[in-house]
């Protein structure tokens, strides 16, 4: 956590960061970013300072500006770090914007603010009349009227407050205690404590506990702890190279490694998705097929909602080949299953006739009846066989054509069948191999088909996709471009 100094001396400059679980959202962390050493006359550098509160408004959803006693021309000056703000970041990375365009699309990302005022000791009155703490805020930023040096001056910080910040809140806070007790303040219970300062303080957190937003970045990015860290670098990096930090290179920079991760999430979850539902071999391609459909779009799903800012369609376009990989070598495998399954049961149902023909049963007059009939029988055996899969009619083809000089030499010892009934039985089997080659084509071409109509329906899901996808941000732009455009107005 932070200790509350009670010297004139910081420990440090820079910025603290404190991870708690958040006590409204106990699925959100609440990450507390706290600036030290600015303005402090020992570690001065004023370079330095704004470069602090720049990556504090960058890195922040929600921004509070802590000062002391009321909203005056001190206070305001004290704030001169907001006046940089346009010289310290770009929003796009193009080196013509407009200077006041670019101001405006901070907008989009630049978090709430809320002005704390410790120690206050004024009623918040005006021309008579009880103010609330926001309107005390709101009249201390009115702009004067003139266009003196002197009116330019006492305008810019108010000006770019209500240009940066179109949402901002207040809150006026008493003396905790007497001024020699204030050391001991981390020490002191609530009881011992001014009652109204409690009950500002517990006011105070209630508003940034229930309203303070996620950080989001334009294009409705919202910030997680890894890309927090990657953005951290992102604007070191650029302010450590004496670049400005920019908004458009730092969300690129986080897509390219946001996008990469997506990928492999989706290709996980098709993993984890065939490897359920997947057993190899499947009776027909068909159903292969279709448990892929679903596990491509679910995969698909998946590296959408976690990928954005995919320029070119490049990630996408990665997991598209992966998956086209993916299916093959589940095609191949299917293929490859089916062909093993089947020459182990031609081996198992075949066997005993192959014996038998090496002991000459079937080398007799009569034989070749005998064997044909046998060799039907076992076919249609192997046929009744479930779960054979793609290859099935396939390896029983390739095997009856590895065993025709066995069927023709039976055939041909058959002193029963006459030479004319040998050579249409010759004629038969010859037709018979045809026809089986014929079915054979025909079915690699379905399976051609199959495939081809597959890559289309993969390809008409993913720019289904996409197109929603498209549409989810194209709303989003219009949102912040509306958000800039009522800023522009005010």
């Amino acid at each position: 956590g932070f200790s509350l100094g009670s010297t004139v001396e910081s420990h440090t400059k820079g910025i603290w960061m404190w991870c708690v679980p958040h006590p409204k959202k106990p699925e959100h962390t609440l990450v507390l970013l706290d600036t030290e050493g600015l303005g402090d006359v020992r570690k001065g550098d004023n370079q330095n300072d704004s470069w602090i509160f720049t990556l504090a408004i960058l890195l922040s959803s929600t921004f509070v500006y802590n000062s002391m006693g009321t909203i005056n021309q001190q206070a305001m000056d004290q704030l001169h770090y907001v006046t940089e703000l346009t010289h310290r970041i770009r929003s796009k990375s193009s080196p013509d914007e407009n200077e006041n365009e670019d101001s405006a699309d901070f907008v989009s990302f630049f978090p709430d603010f809320v002005w704390t005022l410790r120690d206050f000791s004024l009623d918040l009155e005006a021309d008579g009349q009880p103010i609330t703490a926001d309107e005390y805020l709101e009249y201390s930023l009115k702009l004067t009227q003139g266009t003196s040096e002197k009116d330019k001056t006492f305008n810019l910080p108010r000006l770019c407050i209500r240009k940066f910040f179109p949402k901002k809140k207040c809150f006026v806070f008493d003396c905790p205690v007497h001024c020699k007790k204030l050391a001991q303040l981390e020490k002191l219970h609530d009881e011992e404590l001014d009652p109204e300062f409690v009950q500002q303080v517990a006011d105070f957190c209630s508003y940034i506990f229930s309203n303070s937003k996620t950080k989001t970045l334009s294009g409705g990015i919202k910030v997680n702890g890894p890309r927090l860290e990657s953005l951290v670098l992102t604007y070191i990096d650029a302010i450590s190279s004496g670049d400005l930090p920019c908004m458009e290179n730092a969300i690129l920079a986080l897509a390219q490694i946001e996008n990469s991760v997506a990928v492999q999430k989706a290709i996980a979850h098709y993993d984890q998705q065939m490897g359920q539902k997947v057993q190899l071999p499947t009776e027909t391609l068909q159903e292969l097929l279709d448990m892929h459909r679903v596990s491509e779009r679910e995969a698909t799903e998946v590296f959408m909602k976690n990928s954005f800012k995919d320029v070119d369609h490049l990630f996408q376009k990665k997991l598209v080949v992966q998956l086209v990989k993916k299916q093959d070598d589940f095609c191949k495998q299917n293929q490859e299953a089916s062909s093993d399954r089947c020459s182990a049961l031609l081996r198992d149902i075949f066997s005993p006739l192959e014996d038998e023909v090496k002991m000459g049963i079937y080398s007799k007059p009569g034989g070749y009846c005998l064997f044909i009939q046998k060799l039907q029988d076992l076919k249609k055996k192997y046929h009744e066989e479930p779960r054979k899969g793609i290859q099935a009619e396939e390896i029983l083809q390739t095997y009856l054509k590895s065993k025709e000089s066995v069927i023709d030499a039976i055939l041909q010892t058959d002193q029963i069948l006459t030479k004319k009934e040998k050579e249409i039985e010759v004629e038969h089997v010859k037709a018979e191999s045809a026809q089986a080659s014929a079915k054979m084509v025909e079915e690699m071409q379905i399976k051609y088909q199959q495939m081809m109509e597959e890559k289309e329906k993969s390809y008409q899901e993913h720019v289904k996709q996409l197109t929603e996808k498209i549409e989810r941000e194209r709303a989003q732009l219009l949102e912040e471009q509306e958000r800039t455009l009522t800023s522009k107005l005010q």
